[in-house]
């Protein structure tokens, strides 16, 4: 039997480490949180991405009664650049939560069907997406979906 050890690499900073347009862009998903319709889970969740050309997109998470058919604010950013903005390449992704409490503590990572979504927008657009998974206590900061997900599924894998 042969192991295979897979590392996932990712930095960890303050606030005032990043750039004011990086950021900004974090205070914009933090914002976003106010747009989250999360009757069931009170758990707000803001997405901001930033295109290649400096357009900046807002999402937030959007529940439904039938869960199936929720959409996470990562896929509503995604989802609305990609309709108005089909030329586009995503370069950044900042994603926030906060329950009734606040802001989390600690980032609050993507879920799996985001992390696919951006995995074939990455690829869509052979270009890394930034993201910056905000938490009261520090963010992430992450290169590449892949960093993240490093046994993905994609065109190749079929």
């Amino acid at each position: 039997m042969k192991e295979v050890k897979i590392e996932s690499k990712i930095k960890i900073c303050d606030m005032n480490e990043l750039t004011s347009d990086e950021q900004r862009l974090i205070e914009k998903a933090k914002k976003a949180t106010d747009n989250s319709y999360s009757p069931y889970s009170r758990f707000r969740v803001g997405a901001a991405i930033r295109l290649g050309d400096g357009t900046e997109i807002i999402g937030a998470n959007q529940e439904n009664a039938a869960f199936s058919v929720t959409v996470c604010a990562e896929r509503s950013a995604i989802f609305a650049a990609m309709t108005q903005y089909p030329d586009q390449p995503i370069t950044h992704l900042a994603i926030a939560a906060r329950n009734e409490n606040g802001f989390m503590a600690e980032p609050t990572a993507p879920c799996g069907s985001c992390r696919q979504v951006i995995l074939e927008v990455e690829n869509l657009h052979k270009q890394n997406i930034r993201m910056y998974l905000y938490g009261e206590n520090h963010v992430y900061v992450i290169e590449s979906i892949k960093d993240i997900l490093p046994l993905n599924f994609d065109s190749e894998s079929m």
